[in-house]
């Protein structure tokens, strides 16, 4: 049976303001077509299916648009609850996405009977066992007395984690033996490389979870919340498939994709990339520098390329922080937008109470604040009576 493996889709993410709908629905159309191509049974979600806990009424109508799209492919479909996602959202529809053969589990539920999910064959038998396992919460691991400071409670927690996997390992020894079974969790596992747009889980990353403490007992473990694709270091084949797409500019370089294997052979998943929609491309400089850049920023793709500038100088100019904004208003090249742009300054301007630190700010005049200020622009001699004037 193949089973592929995707996570963190993060439905609703606006990068710098800019909505990445349009991102997720060519993610999505790739999605049918390679479940179709290599004819998947089952679909998994690890965790953070939206990027906010409330998402916009346009989020929620991509997601069961979605949804609906790859059921016609008569795939079953598992998702399961991050850490931005309401757990109370997610599983409000559970019973409408059952008789649908869809399963959401958004928040650890009572009986942990219920996020075993046994997949049965054509024949009728099961032949893999899910443990759909969502982001477990700090009150799902722990009691209040559980440690009186801060590295017992990570140890706690820790434990926690290992107990609630090795607890559902032994519902799928005792109620399916001999089943290959695969796990699915959204955590941070020690080593995992991150990038900026991951939120700390748990106790902050200071409760990462030792890889080593999934056991030995399932045949494959699908993770999410970590944004790039990787392997973890376990007993059992672990990993993370990552975002599909870029969610921040600090995975601009990612290779993003889903991996594929069978239920019975995991061992080595299939990687399969996702295509490149759009570039995120970050572009740095003095003035000069950016606006040789800015005139070819590189290829098209489906989707316009979003760009971060950052003006770097060495020496504090108001006037340059100017022409960057003049340069960035002016900006207009097909397939390319600017989404934030910033200005830095190797020597920063001290304020005027560091200038003065021997006197109050409002024991100074207007002016000899201005002279201290202009003193430290490269002005020419003209320039700068004509600025003083001008004060």
């Amino acid at each position: 049976m193949k089973i592929l493996h995707t996570a963190d889709w993060h439905i609703g993410k606006k990068l710098h303001k800019h909505d990445l709908s349009a991102d997720f629905n060519l993610f999505i159309k790739w999605l049918k077509r390679t479940v179709e191509t290599e004819k998947v049974d089952v679909l998994l979600v690890s965790g953070d299916v939206f990027d906010l806990a409330n998402p916009s009424s346009e989020a929620r109508k991509q997601y069961y648009r979605s949804l609906m799209e790859l059921k016609k492919l008569n795939v079953k479909i598992i998702l399961t609850g991050g850490n931005h996602d309401s757990p109370s959202m997610l599983d409000a529809p559970g019973e409408i996405l059952r008789e649908l053969d869809m399963h959401v589990i958004g928040g650890l539920p009572e009986k942990l009977e219920e996020v075993i999910i046994p997949v049965n064959n054509t024949a009728g038998n099961t032949e893999v066992v899910i443990v759909a396992l969502p982001f477990l919460r700090d009150s799902d691991l722990r009691t209040a007395a559980d440690g009186t400071n801060y590295e017992d409670r990570l140890e706690a927690v820790r434990k926690g984690i290992q107990k609630v996997f090795s607890n559902a390992a032994e519902i799928c020894r005792e109620k399916y033996p001999g089943v290959p079974a695969v796990a699915m969790g959204h955590l941070f596992a020690a080593g995992a490389e991150t990038s900026e747009s991951e939120r700390d889980i748990q106790i902050g990353n200071q409760a990462a979870f030792n890889a080593l403490q999934f056991g030995d007992y399932f045949n494959y473990i699908a993770l999410g919340h970590i944004h790039k694709p990787q392997k973890v270091n376990a007993a059992v084949p672990a990993y993370y498939s990552g975002s599909p797409i870029p969610l921040s500019f600090s995975e601009r370089k990612d290779e993003k994709r889903v991996l594929i294997f069978e239920s019975g052979n995991a061992v080595d998943p299939k990687s399969l990339p996702v295509p490149v929609f759009r570039k995120l491309l970050k572009i740095s400089g003095n003035l000069e520098d950016l606006e040789i850049k800015l005139r070819d920023p590189g290829e098209n793709f489906e989707l316009n390329s979003l760009l971060e500038i950052e003006l770097k100088e060495e020496n504090y100019d108001a006037n340059k922080i100017f022409l960057l904004d003049e340069l960035v208003t002016n900006f207009d090249k097909p397939g390319f937008e600017i989404v934030k742009h910033r200005a830095t300054f190797k020597n920063q301007i001290k304020g005027a109470a560091q200038l003065y630190e021997d006197r109050q700010l409002e024991d100074l005049t207007p002016r000899e604040v201005f002279h201290e200020l202009i003193a430290n622009h490269d002005y020419d001699g003209e320039t700068h009576r004509e600025i003083t004037k001008r004060f």
